[in-house]
């Protein structure tokens, strides 16, 4: 699929406009929370463990991994995210932590750029995920562009990304999202590797879980508000009073990520479940694992990292790492599923 020339350049630009408004701005939900500091865990004075036993590696869409955490889909489609890229690469393939890229329109848009996503080489055997949104099945995608997106980051899995507010606040957002459901069916019905269904910031609720489960996704990351406020991020970018006035109606809206967790797990106990949205740190990571989700995902903390410099990346992961083995001493647990199943996190209103 040839895209014009005009198009490709503004989705570029448009990533660039991501990346700093996202460094530079505060772009980050105030009103509401992602719920998670509702819940505490029980301490253990007594944990009758060494420390040295305990072991937080585990197993998502049949990967090993050395740590339950996702470097969350972020950037692309620039010299500055091909080299923000390369560094968070690096250190998941060092710590064997998963990893997802952001949106790859524009390396389909303009193949040129294609390989600022191509991240394979630096993480040779970790589990990475391509990304493409979903609305773009509705704008001439199908299942040759999904291909072409997981061949070039050589992918694992598909990310299909939901952002219907992100798009209508978006200047020339693309915003028909009628009758996508069967499409994304058609595409996991055909596609070879997994599709995982995420939100960017929104949540995903129980009611659109089950829907999406049925259409044949994989996995969902629910991707839930408290976090990143992505129509925070458009009304930064608008061209009018109209789009900034949506931008800073809407910034807050959405599902907390905990509530997103506890109502999916409760109506699909078995989902290969992603908990993102507002994540900062190990403690967060530790709390939406035992609420039932799978592994972790964190964005804002990495992007960050990454701007400065890959030692600042390996720096974060060690913490991160840390602090969920440190909830698991804490607690007298020696791994992520003794975590899950030992009732040690109450909710504390």
């Amino acid at each position: 699929m040839n895209a014009p020339t005009n198009i490709s350049a503004q989705t570029q630009t448009r990533k660039a406009d991501h990346i700093r408004i996202c460094l530079e701005e505060d772009v980050q939900c105030h009103e509401i929370t992602n719920g998670l500091e509702r819940y505490r865990f029980t301490h253990s004075c007594l944990p009758e463990l060494n420390h040295n036993d305990i072991d937080i590696s585990t197993t998502f869409l049949g990967k090993h991994l050395g740590a339950p955490l996702l470097i969350s889909s972020m950037t692309g489609g620039t010299e500055q995210a091909g080299i923000i890229n390369q560094r968070l690469a690096q250190v998941a393939q060092h710590y064997k932590i998963a990893m997802g890229v952001g949106s790859q329109r524009v390396a389909v848009e303009k193949p040129q750029v294609a390989d600022t996503f191509a991240i394979r080489k630096y993480a040779p055997d970790v589990l990475l995920f391509a990304n493409l949104g979903a609305v773009q099945l509705n704008y001439k995608y199908g299942l040759d562009e999904c291909l072409r997106v997981v061949d070039i980051v050589e992918a694992d899995a598909l990310i299909l990304h939901l952002n219907p507010l992100q798009e209508y606040i978006q200047p020339r957002g693309d915003t028909n999202f009628r009758g996508l459901l069967d499409k994304i069916a058609n595409l996991c019905n055909k596609l070879q590797v997994p599709v995982i269904a995420k939100e960017v910031g929104n949540g995903i609720s129980a009611v659109m879980a089950d829907k999406l489960i049925a259409a044949g996704v994989t996995a969902i990351d629910v991707a839930g508000a408290g976090g990143t406020s992505w129509a925070k991020v458009e009304s930064e970018r608008a061209e009018n009073a109209l789009q900034r006035r949506l931008g800073r109606t809407f910034a807050d809206w959405g599902l907390p990520t905990a509530e997103c967790i506890t109502s999916i797990r409760a109506i699909a106990p078995n989902i290969p479940l992603i908990a993102s949205g507002g994540l900062r740190h190990g403690l967060d990571a530790a709390v939406a694992i035992a609420l039932g989700a799978d592994i972790a995902g964190l964005a804002m903390p990495f992007l960050k990292a990454a701007a400065v410099s890959e030692a600042a990346v390996s720096d974060l992961a060690e913490v991160l790492i840390a602090e969920i083995t440190t909830v698991l001493f804490c607690t007298g647990n020696n791994s992520l599923y003794q975590l899950k199943h030992s009732g040690s996190l109450q909710r504390i209103e």
